[in-house]
């Protein structure tokens, strides 16, 4: 089942600048075949991350053994503000190009 996830995040947008280039520079290594949509954009004093993945499994999977160290590694050490704050939602009218479509 399809899984839509926003996820609030209060530091400033260049640290989300910083994941995402290393996560870029990467990406040959660690392969997202299950991300359908990925938008990152700034939010008051913070950032937002807004995905649709194929399901909550892959999304779990992908934040534990790819984002999470990649975070760590990029705040070297430094202990995050707050969590960040994760808002589920039901995806529908997805349409993407090759990839399921849920309504």
């Amino acid at each position: 089942m399809v899984y839509g996830v926003i996820t609030h995040v209060a530091a400033p947008i260049e640290a989300y600048d910083t994941v995402h280039a290393r996560f870029l520079a990467q990406q040959t290594d660690t392969p997202v075949d299950s991300l359908l949509v990925h938008i990152g954009c700034p939010e008051g004093d913070g950032f937002q991350v807004i995905e649709v993945w194929e399901s909550k499994e892959k999304f779990d999977q992908f934040n534990r053994d790819v984002v999470a160290p990649m975070v760590a590694e990029a705040a070297e050490g430094a202990a995050p503000d707050a969590a960040p704050r994760i808002e589920e939602f039901e995806v529908r009218g997805l349409v993407v190009p090759g990839g399921p479509t849920a309504f």
